[in-house]
């Protein structure tokens, strides 16, 4: 899987092996026998690739980013998160860097019983409902 995820990062990049192979102080070979499953490379150049490409390194070791790949413009999939004992998640950090989601803002959480359950900024929700109530009035 993490060699994948790095040939499909470097790509998304715009990296050819030899700049990325630059990048992480190896040589375009390692990068290669890396990205073809070969060998794998050293947890320090895992971080450092996990740096590189703004992503957690448990996501670049797991999450399957091909499917990523498939989804239509404007559509992502952040992978799966864990509900705790509590009902509480962890948002991807990618997701919260892409909407901007910072401690302490608020998340109305929406449900359909066919299509699951949606988070949509609270401020954004209130807004959609003051318009729609000012249209009625």
């Amino acid at each position: 899987m993490i060699g994948e995820n790095i040939a499909i990062l470097r790509r998304r990049a715009e990296l050819s092996q030899e700049a990325l192979a630059e990048k992480l102080d190896v040589s375009r070979q390692t990068l290669a026998k890396w990205e073809t499953g070969e060998s794998v490379p050293d947890v320090l150049r895992c971080d450092k690739l996990a740096e590189l490409f703004d992503m957690t390194l448990d996501s670049l070791l797991h999450d399957d980013l091909r499917a990523v790949d498939k989804a239509p413009k404007g559509k992502y999939v952040f992978g799966t998160v864990t509900v705790g004992d509590k009902g509480q998640i962890v948002i991807p950090v990618k997701a919260r860097r892409l909407f901007h989601i910072e401690p302490g803002d608020g998340l109305m959480v929406l449900g359909d019983i066919n299509q699951g359950l949606a988070l949509v900024r609270a401020d954004f929700f209130l807004e959609i409902a003051e318009q729609m109530r000012g249209k009625r009035e």
